[in-house]
């Protein structure tokens, strides 16, 4: 899928996010593999549940009051942040979308090149995170089997979300992104708290 998504978006990710985010994301994968055996993907699930509910009500209330502090741009100090974030959360609990959606929200950049920064830096993501895993013993026959069977669905998918990415608006289209991440946090929440109560 990974593939797929660097190939429909080629050239449209914005390397100044980049350059920030890819080593820092970087750093939260080696601290990810470090740490692995000594982590709770529930509690770390539910943390991110509870800090993504928190940024989108944050976004909502400032929207609906005029704020101008829902207008203002995220500082780089804020990226590098939501990089290793999500790197490490994402070698732990595959939940690395919310910390890196909630910094380039704050960016103020074009829907394009949102969807195009997080599909190159999530294709780099993915494929650093094989070396330790394969490492760790992560790799078995049946979660590659499944990956096997799923793989045709990949490109259906993919071309899917750039044809109905071509037919919405900026303002559309990043209602659309407040929304599911408040809808990943609802469902990070439950996940977290269902797997340790």
């Amino acid at each position: 899928m990974d593939v797929f998504s660097v190939w429909a978006w080629r050239g449209q990710w914005l390397w100044s996010e980049l350059k920030l985010l890819l080593p820092a994301s970087l750093i939260g994968i080696v601290l990810g593999s470090v740490l692995f055996e000594f982590m709770n993907p529930s509690a770390i699930r539910l943390i991110l549940g509870v800090i993504a509910i928190s940024f989108t009500i944050h976004h909502w209330m400032g929207v609906f009051f005029k704020s101008n502090e829902a207008q203002q741009g995220a500082k780089p100090v804020w990226g590098a942040a939501a990089a290793a974030t999500g790197g490490f959360t994402s070698f732990i609990a595959h939940s690395g979308g919310p910390p890196i959606s909630m910094y380039l929200l704050k960016r103020n950049i074009d829907r394009g090149s949102f969807a195009a920064t997080t599909v190159f830096l999530f294709f780099a993501i993915n494929y650093a995170k094989l070396i330790p895993y394969t490492w760790l013993g992560q790799f078995d026959v049946s979660n590659l089997t499944t990956s096997l069977v799923l793989a045709p669905l990949a490109p259906v998918g993919v071309y899917t979300g750039v044809w109905l990415h071509k037919r919405v608006s900026d303002e559309l289209f990043f209602k659309i992104a407040y929304s599911l991440l408040f809808v990943v946090g609802i469902k990070l929440l439950w996940d977290g708290v269902s797997a340790i109560y």
